[in-house]
């Protein structure tokens, strides 16, 4: 599994790039950046890039749902851009488990995806 995290617009975007199967042991990597962020912004916006991705392994799903529970205000927007049908359903899961305005996006709309985020978009 490749995760890339990348902050924007001072911090208060994270830009989340998932390749392949997410493990448990991803968590570790993504986790510090956004408490970080919330603990220095309040409340952030997120974008999930899911590209050639596999969905979550069982110790990786209770990992997301405890992050979920645990960060449910903290996020505003989650923009989730995905490339197949199967990711938009994996996608609208987590949906349930946060207040955050969700939306989805197809592959080819990423600069649709954050000019939503920035509030430049509908």
């Amino acid at each position: 599994m490749a995760v890339e995290v990348r902050e924007k617009e001072g911090g208060r975007i994270l830009e989340v790039f998932l390749t392949g199967k997410l493990a448990g042991e991803d968590y570790q990597e993504l986790v510090p950046h956004l408490e970080r962020l919330v603990k220095t912004h309040g409340k952030i916006r997120l974008l999930v890039d899911m590209h050639d991705f596999h969905g979550w392994t069982a110790g990786a799903l209770w990992q997301d749902l405890k992050f979920d529970v645990k960060h449910f205000n903290d996020i505003e927007r989650v923009a989730f851009v995905c490339e197949t049908k199967w990711e938009r359903v994996m996608a609208a899961f987590c949906k349930p488990f946060t207040t955050a305005e969700v939306r989805y996006f197809d592959q080819p709309a990423v600069a649709e995806a954050r000019a939503w985020l920035e509030g430049k978009g509908n």
